[in-house]
């Protein structure tokens, strides 16, 4: 999995069958602190993500085929969730003698 940043959406006419009725989004890979890092890839999104939100995108195309319900389909990426807070993580608890 990979946080990511929407940057745009995809329309085609023309495309595979199990894309049909699937929002197609452009996501730029981003690091912890916004700075894209990598390609952009193309996700499908099952929780209607806007331009510019963070999301977390799994990169397992296998259960992204599982969710559409088509092991043929050429999908790779799907988002995941939808970030709405990022915290910086907890400092470790020290162990005491």
């Amino acid at each position: 999995m990979q946080l990511a940043r929407v940057e745009g959406n995809i329309t085609s006419t023309v495309k595979h069958p199990s894309f049909n009725g699937w929002r197609l989004l452009i996501c730029q890979p981003v690091d912890s602190e916004g700075t894209a890092s990598g390609s952009p890839v193309v996700a499908i999104d099952p929780y209607g993500a806007g331009l510019h939100e963070s999301v977390i995108v799994s990169t397992d195309g296998k259960a992204a085929r599982r969710a559409i319900n088509d092991n043929k389909s050429p999908v790779r990426h799907m988002v995941v969730g939808i970030v709405d807070r990022k915290e910086a993580p907890a400092k470790p608890l020290r162990k005491t003698a």
